[in-house]
Parts: C-alpha cells; structure tokens; sequence
C-alpha cells in the first residue's frame, strides 16, 4: 500500500506485490486490501480468479510453470514435466503433499528460441533438457534459495541473427525528442509536426492490427480533454513472439524515447507500460533505465529543457492473461480490473485509461516512432514496400538451425526467412502466432507485409516430421484456455473445436465433425467480441485446408458418432454397485 497508494486502479499491483513474498494471497490479506482500496471483497475475489498468476490457495515454497508454446512440446517439454514430476513426488497442477513444489503448464512465456523452458517463482530458466531438470530437482529438494542458484540456469540469450535499420541504429537518448521538438520549432507547426511526421512515415502497429499510427495519435491530440495517456503494450503473449523481450532487454531507452515522442505529439504527461507477467524479470532494469532517464531530464519536468513539456513513465505488471494483448482489456487491466475487452465505439483514444484519451501502441512501433523522430518519414520510408514502410522484427523458432530474432525490411518472402534460418524439409509456417495464418509450401513466395501476410512478428517452422493434425489441435486448447469467457460465441465456441478436436484424437470423428469445425470457425471470426475469438479458429481452419489428410486419416466413420461416451461416463456406477456384467453396459444396438 506504501508503495502503490490507495487508489482502486492499483488493486492488480497491490495483489501482486502482497503475493511475492506469500507465495499465494491469503483470505486475510485479501479483506485488508479490499478495506484499503475501498473496493468490494467480490471485486477483489474476481481479480484473483481472472488472472492465472494470482493464487488463492498455498502453491508450495517452488512454483514452476512450463512454457507450453508448441515449440517447447516440440522439444520435448512434456517429458521434461513428467521427469521432474516424479523425482519431486508432485502431480500436474497440485501443490506436492509436502508443501515444497506445484509443477504446471502456462502459455509461451517469450523464450521460444531457447525451450525448453519455465519459471521458477517468476524467474526463467531455459533449455531444460534431462540433466538440467535433475539438477533443478536437486536444488528445490535441498531447499536452496533461489539467490544461491548457479547463475548459468539464468542466463537468456539474445540470438540477434539479423539487424537491420532499427536493431543497428546508434541513436543516444534524448536525440529523438530534441528532434522532434526541433522540427516544430523550425516548421513553426509545434506539436502538430510530430504527428504529420509519422502520418508521412505510413507506420502502421507492429503488434500485428497495423492500425495507422498517425491517425491513432491525432485523433487523441484533438481531444478537448485532459490529461492525455501514452501506454506501451508490452504484454506480448502471442505464442511464438519473443522481439518485444530483446527491445526492452537491450533497446530500453528507444523504447521509452518513442513514448516520449508520442507524448510530445499528442500532449499528454502521462505514460504506462504493462510489461506481461512473465516479464516480471525485467522490472528491475526497466525501473533503472526511467530513473536514469529522469536524472538526464528526458522524463519529468521540463524535458529537453521546455517548460510546456511534462511527461513520466509508470510500469504496471501483468499477472498472466492472454487476453490483456487486446488493447481495451490491457487498458481495464491498467485500471485494476478483470481484463475483460471494451465495447467499441468509444474508442480508446477517445476514451481510455480511465476515459481519458489514450494512444496504446505496441513495444516494436514505439521504437519505430523514436527513429522517425529523429531521421524522418523519407528516410523511413526508403525501407520496405509502398504499402509497409519500415523493418520488421521476426521472432523465427521451430523446426530450424538458427532460432532467433530476425530484422528484415518489409517485403521479404517465407522462403528467404526459411534459407536464413537453416529450415530443412518444411512444410509449414504459422506466420503471427495462433491467431496468424498457416502457409503450406506453395506459398514460400508470399511476402512479410500488410498487403500480404500481417504478422506481428511471430514465424514458427514446422517440417516433415510434424503431425499438423496435433498442431491445430494444441492451439485448439490454448484458445480454449485463454478464452476471458465474457461473449458467447467465444466462450462456447473454443470449447466446442477444444472437444470436437480431441474427438477426431481419438478416432470417433466424422466428415461432419469437420464440416462443424469450419462452421465454427467461420462464426467465431463473425460473431465475438475481441480479437481472441475471432482468431481462434484460424488455425484449424488453416491447418484443416492445407493438410486435411492429417485430419481425415483419424476419423473413425463417415457418420455422425457422439463425443460422449454414455456407457464410460458409467464406468464409475458399475463400480459403486459391483457389477460388470453385459446387462450393466450400453450395447451398440442401444
């Protein structure tokens, strides 16, 4: 409460910092902070139960959550879990008997490049193969603080394979914002040329929507009200996208330059980043890098020594939850609520972070902004293609020698990115993460661009050894999972493609069960509410149209079977009554 105030907007962060030290949040501290904030015990019970890293029951002196990315199971994550599941005597999901280890799944926590890999109470360790999860089994047994650790299970690789304009350039802190300050002056426009300047530039959001920026800025700049707000997504939960991590790792400054930048446009004093949970790691730094930039006046009062400019930064934590990437649920996470998306209109640069007008932009297009600012849209636009200016930042894993992160000007085909990396024998590309779209070989000659292929810059490869069937179907429950269940189609939908999935799985499908996953499909991308539900049956629908021998070779009849099983669901009567005999069992003829 010291450290956060008392204002209802803070109740994520307040949760949050209770529980580091708990391990869990208590019914206790629960009332307390409900009382401090003055918000309902409901309320606060909610936020504990939406977001997947807030617990509400004991997890164990050890948390340990496995990335569950496809690319961590393709690596052999599952029989990691199951290893450390029995040296430590602990079963998926539960707090071991003896109070030491819970050892569970998450989604991809940013580390695709370098999987296996997991958290351990928020902090990852990567490449786990058999001798480094025993020795991390070795560890928690002996009850080893985490600070004691050999500081080599720690260690995060980089793996830049290709810079280009952005990853290369030498800007110092400040040039962009004095840049963009001296262009105003020297047009006479002020603020207004930023905001030319990047409509000039055609920089679209790298976070995969490709919402024009310089509209998005100007039309909160014309908002009467006051104060304005700057937010950075940098929740990047896409399966398979890991760039955001290397920019705010290594490329901090630019980041927080190009929210400047923005601030400086649009006029607003206020800033947020919300760094995804399982970036908890990089708190710290970050923090380090704004109170640097405060102490060189680049943040704060009279930034760049004007007097009409005011603007700071502010780093509110995620706690788990695909869905806060959508913009409008980051925002209501940002408030301290349940990152459940907003109906539009109002949009959010009318009405955002407490119905003020707010740009939110993503953590690769903030840096974009800093060098706009400082070399200009002609030079931003001598990148890439007439229609996507700029580079890209390509998150590559999967099926290749060289996973890593890959700067490339717009326009790059599939096949170029695939040479890059050492792709042997692909097959396949999930271009964008699960929500993006599948490319089979015939289409290795499309383009990384807007016109063609969007991304927001995740490239797994996939080659002839992998089932693609299995691939749909994993993200199949990870939609399912992530689902914030707040609209119907969404909701019932990825729960029915879950099942109709694991159907097919296990041989009782049909031609109509395929039939019905594309209707499903088509209605979830009509009829939900966020951008979750319309993607989520994008991969199936891709991986069903491209590899449907995949699919049709599982299926058990050409006609309609149920999924449910009536005479296994009363396996357990027959067993409290003693009987096994065939009058006690449902017969094919019934």
């Amino acid at each position: 409460m010291e450290s956060w105030g008392s204002a209802p907007t803070q109740l994520l962060q307040v949760l949050r910092e209770t529980q580091e030290p708990l391990g869990w949040l208590p019914a206790g501290a629960l009332e307390r902070i409900a009382r401090a904030l003055d918000v309902s015990i409901a309320r606060v019970r909610g936020v504990v139960a939406f977001y997947s890293f807030l617990y509400a029951e004991p997890q164990g002196e050890y948390r340990v959550l496995f990335s569950d990315d496809v690319t961590d199971r393709m690596l052999g994550s599952g029989e990691r879990l199951r290893e450390m599941c029995e040296r430590l005597w602990a079963e998926p999901g539960k707090p071991s008997a003896d109070g030491l280890v819970s050892i569970d799944r998450t989604a991809s926590i940013g580390l695709c490049d370098q999987g296996p890999s997991l958290l351990v109470n928020g902090r990852p360790l990567t490449r786990i193969d058999a001798a480094r999860a025993a020795q991390v089994c070795e560890l928690m047994l002996s009850r080893t603080p985490l600070a004691q650790w050999p500081a080599e299970l720690f260690r995060i690789e980089d793996n830049v394979r290709r810079r280009g304009v952005l990853l290369d350039d030498p800007i110092r802190p400040g040039e962009g914002i004095r840049a963009a300050i001296a262009r105003g002056e020297a047009t006479g426009t002020g603020r207004q040329a930023m905001l030319d300047e990047i409509k000039q530039a055609r920089l679209l959001g790298r976070g995969g929507a490709g919402f024009t920026t310089g509209v998005k800025w100007e039309s909160c700049a014309r908002q009467p009200v006051e104060p304005r707000i700057v937010v950075c997504n940098a929740d990047e939960g896409e399966p398979g996208t890991f760039k955001d991590r290397l920019l705010l790792t290594r490329y901090a400054d630019l980041v927080f330059e190009g929210m400047t930048v923005a601030a400086w446009g649009i006029g607003a004093t206020r800033g947020f980043v919300y760094l995804r949970g399982e970036y908890r790691y990089l708190l710290d730094a970050l923090r380090e890098t704004l109170a640097r930039r405060r102490r060189e006046g680049l943040l704060g009062r009279g930034i760049a020594g004007r007097a009409d400019f005011e603007f700071d930064v502010e780093i509110h934590v995620g706690a788990g939850s695909y869905v806060c990437g959508e913009a409008s649920a980051l925002v209501e996470s940002l408030e301290g609520k349940r990152g459940i998306p907003r109906n539009r209109p109002p949009r959010l640069a009318e009405k955002g972070y407490l119905l003020l007008p707010t740009v939110v932009n993503n953590v690769e297009s903030y840096c974009a902004a800093a060098l706009i600012a400082l070399h200009g849209a002609a030079w931003f636009c001598s990148q890439g293609t007439p229609k996507s200016s700029g580079t890209k930042l390509l998150s590559v894993s999967g099926d290749c020698e060289r996973p890593g992160i890959y700067e490339y000007p717009f326009g790059v085909t599939v096949r170029e990115v695939l040479e890059a990396c050492g792709a042997r024998d692909t097959i396949a590309v999930q271009a964008g993460g699960p929500s993006g779209v599948c490319l089979g070989q015939d289409e290795f000659d499309r383009r990384i661009a807007f016109e063609d292929i969007e991304t927001g810059g995740a490239f797994v490869v996939f080659d002839g050894t992998r089932d693609m069937f299995e691939i749909g179907r994993h993200y199949a429950h990870f939609f399912a999972d992530e689902s914030c269940g707040f609209c119907t189609p969404c909701r019932v939908g990825t729960s029915l493609l879950r099942n109709l999935m694991d159907k097919i799985r296990d041989g009782k499908g049909s031609q109509h069960d395929l039939q019905t996953i594309e209707e499903l499909g088509r209605l979830l991308a009509r009829a939900s509410h966020c951008g979750l539900g319309e993607s989520a049956g994008r991969p199936l629908l891709g991986t069903l149209k491209r590899f449907r021998p995949a699919y049709e070779r599982r299926l058990g009849s050409s006609a309609v079977e149920p999924a449910f099983d009536l005479d296994g669901a009363l396996a357990r009567a027959r067993r409290m009554t003693g009987r096994d005999d065939p009058g006690a069992h449902l017969g094919d003829e019934r």
